[in-house]
């Protein structure tokens, strides 16, 4: 997968590749990272890539120019998305989307924001990873990169890590443990040492569906409520009060 990133700060995105999963993938060549410098594609001493604004107002604005020049002389991969706060929401499910395909690119914002002849003109799409603000969007390209590359085939050492956490399933993921089995006085739930791995199967499952009503409920209501097999399956392991106290007559109201 190749995925294009046009920032000004590219070496916060290359600080950021240098480690981890994704430093792994671009060596073992399952992902292609490259890093574009719109003020590469200035022509004044100051390298300037920002301008005030048409109208009066506080702060610069980021200029079309070097935008354009840039994105058309790396012949970027498309979509290419603009990354800010009014775009469709980046979630799970549009990573699994990303990943599917050959590549993408993504324009960080900066200042008061970008020329609107790019949002017109250049980028397909603006996407969004909350509601809140940052300083420009190099911290959302490292999420969004960070979120697709590891769905991309081959680029977790265990495949099965990627379709077992949270959101993959719609679902907030199971709670973990480790050794010791006693620490504290805190002990690892008996199902997980019974070696029974069907039980230890519906257990996980179990506890995601009781966390996700008590801490996302939003999740269950885009699943359509619960099913009469996940009420069994709350019912077998004594989760209809959710696992810190739910209250049971809180998830009638999520039945279909």
């Amino acid at each position: 997968m190749r995925i294009d990133v046009f920032t000004i700060f590219p070496e916060m995105l290359r600080q950021f590749a240098g480690h981890s999963l994704v430093s792994r993938a671009i060596r073992n060549e399952l992902l292609d990272l490259r890093l574009h410098d719109p003020r590469g594609h200035t022509s004044d001493a100051h390298r300037s890539v920002d301008d005030s604004p048409f109208g009066g107002g506080a702060g610069m604005v980021m200029m079309p120019g070097p935008i354009f020049d840039a994105v058309e002389a790396a012949d970027s991969p498309r979509p290419l998305y603009l990354l800010g706060p009014g775009g469709r929401r980046f979630d799970q499910d549009l990573a699994r989307e990303l990943a599917q395909g050959e590549g993408f690119s993504l324009l960080c914002g900066r200042y008061e924001g970008i020329d609107e002849r790019v949002h017109e003109h250049l980028v397909e799409e603006e996407l969004s990873i909350g509601d809140y603000v940052l300083s420009g969007g190099e911290v959302a390209a490292m999420v969004v990169i960070e979120a697709v590359s590891r769905l991309v085939p081959g680029m977790m050492g265990n495949a099965e890590s990627a379709t077992e956490e949270s959101f993959s399933s719609g679902l907030i993921e199971y709670p973990q443990y480790t050794r010791p089995a006693v620490f504290r006085g805190w002990h690892v739930p008996a199902v997980l040492r019974s070696g029974d791995h069907a039980l230890v199967e519906r257990w996980r499952l179990a506890m995601s569906l009781a966390r996700t009503i008590e801490r996302r409920p939003d999740l269950i209501e885009r699943r359509r409520g619960l099913s009469d097999e996940d009420l069994a399956l709350l019912r077998e392991f004594d989760l209809l009060g959710g696992p810190e106290g739910l209250a049971t007559e809180e998830l009638g109201d999520t039945e279909p």
